[in-house]
């Protein structure tokens, strides 16, 4: 048991344009150094160019995406009599969808193209259909935790 005291969950406020909490949280994410004006700048730019390429609602798209590399089986380490072992445990609503921003920045971050604009967008449509890096991400989480799931009984 932790002797230190609960740690509070603290609260984003939406963003101004498309008031979303999910979309500060991801521009928070994708933000460097502080430079929040620089990460709203990428992240609009990267709406707009999506909703010319796709002429479908941005947000839509990036909801889709999201729900889509959402993982829902992970593996924690657990040692066990000197031996560690890969448990698999369902995931939490709010750590998945963590990982998932954190996966959609990961994988758009190392394509090879011009801006971040273009690498985001291209990342966000492929993810929306189910292609792409970050599914690829949640594809390898899952059938890591599917083929230890030998070791469910110690889960804890």
């Amino acid at each position: 048991m932790s002797r230190r005291r609960k740690q509070t969950k603290r609260d984003v406020s939406p963003d101004p344009v498309y008031k979303s909490k999910v979309v500060t949280k991801f521009m928070n994410s994708l933000m460097y150094q502080g430079k929040k004006t620089v990460a709203e700048k990428i992240l609009y730019k990267t709406f707009e160019l999506i909703k010319t390429k796709t002429n479908d609602d941005p947000l839509k798209v990036f909801n889709d995406a999201l729900k889509n590399v959402k993982p829902n089986l992970e593996v924690k380490s657990r040692r066990v009599g000197g031996a560690t072992y890969q448990v698999p445990v369902d995931v939490r609503a709010d750590r998945a969808q963590a990982l998932a921003i954190r996966w959609l920045i990961d994988a758009s971050r190392k394509r090879s193209d011009k801006s971040m604009q273009e690498k985001l967008v291209k990342e966000l449509l492929d993810a929306a259909s189910n292609k792409g890096s970050a599914i690829k991400k949640r594809e390898d989480t899952h059938k890591m935790a599917e083929a230890n799931k030998a070791f469910a009984h110690f889960r804890w």
